[in-house]
């Protein structure tokens, strides 16, 4: 069994995009076209640069 990932949501994904409209907010997945959360998640996940980098400095032992 996979190993849970604390940074694997929507929220932290490159697809995942904000929406301001007359409605209100919505949040979308670029890149499969429709309405999700940020707290989603989906096997299709890209982190961001920005998690990348945290997500390899979690991994690194205390020096």
């Amino acid at each position: 069994m996979e190993e849970a990932n604390a940074f694997h949501c929507c929220a932290t994904c490159i697809h995942f995009r904000v929406e301001k409209g007359t409605r209100g907010v919505s949040y979308r997945c670029s890149r499969l076209t429709y309405e999700t959360r940020p707290d989603y998640r989906f096997e299709c996940w890209t982190p961001t640069e920005r998690v990348q980098r945290l997500m390899e400095a979690r991994q690194k032992p205390a020096e």
